[in-house]
């Protein structure tokens, strides 16, 4: 007997969303498998926030369905949510309090504590660079620093999905370069599932698969090398300017 097939751990199926009446997405359709990363590409304003937002389960799409490891939020949410990292693109540390606090209050909503909490963040605080951050107030951290700790607090509850909005601002490029090195290995290690969203096609090149977004649509979707290709460009980035006319930075 052949075993079920396994659901993505993220797909959304022709997902719409409006503010104020003003499209903010158009039935938008990909899927994210465990293991892979996939890069969500597309110039500021094109709505990767908002998918994020959806897939985070902040807000429900007018129309369309997003399906979690085959689960709705509208039934489970706290066994999706338990399963799931954020990284939004805004910031959402407290300031006024030490890191370790703040990698503290994340384990308590997810029900870690004491020594095995502790031994979480250890980990991802070497993970992540930021052992010796951890006594400090964020607000004294620089903003590639309070980066690497939100990013650090995505990681703290392993999660099989991770959702990383525009995850390297504030970095410098070598901290781009090691980021995105972080993220595959943990994909391949892990079998974690990431979805990263980037105005910047580099930071993407060697992701499973792109999907571009441009007005709240998907324009374009496929492995980064298919896309080159399909164009003729040297490289992913000249690849998004020739499909999209939007060049990014």
């Amino acid at each position: 007997m052949t075993a079920p097939a396994t659901p993505p751990f993220l797909a959304l199926d022709q997902i719409t969303k409006s503010y104020s009446g003003k499209p903010a997405l158009t039935d938008v359709s990909f899927a994210v498998q465990a293991g892979e990363v996939v890069g969500l590409l597309g110039p500021n304003g094109a709505g990767k926030s908002t998918i994020f937002q959806i897939c985070a389960g902040l807000f429900a799409p007018d129309s369309g369905n997003v399906a979690i490891f085959g689960l709705d939020y509208r039934t489970v949410p706290s066994l999706i949510l338990a399963r799931v990292g954020v990284v939004f693109q805004s910031r959402s540390l407290d300031a006024d309090i030490s890191v370790l606090s703040n990698l503290r209050f994340h384990g308590g909503l997810f029900g870690f504590w004491g020594k095995g909490l502790r031994r979480q963040i250890d980990e991802v605080a070497i993970t992540m660079e930021i052992a010796d951050l951890l006594d400090r107030p964020v607000r004294q951290l620089s903003g590639g620093n309070q980066r690497r700790v939100e990013i650090a607090r995505a990681l703290l509850t392993n999660p099989d999905l991770l959702l990383l909005d525009e995850p390297s601002t504030g970095l410098d490029p070598a901290s781009r370069r090691r980021l995105v090195e972080q993220m595959r290995a943990r994909a391949a290690s892990h079998g974690t599932a990431i979805l990263w969203s980037t105005h910047l096609a580099d930071e993407v090149a060697e992701a499973e698969r792109i999907v571009i977004l441009v007005n709240g649509r998907v324009t374009h979707s496929g492995a980064p090398q298919a896309l080159i290709d399909q164009t003729g460009a040297d490289d992913l980035t000249g690849a998004y300017i020739a499909l999209t006319g939007v060049k990014p930075g």
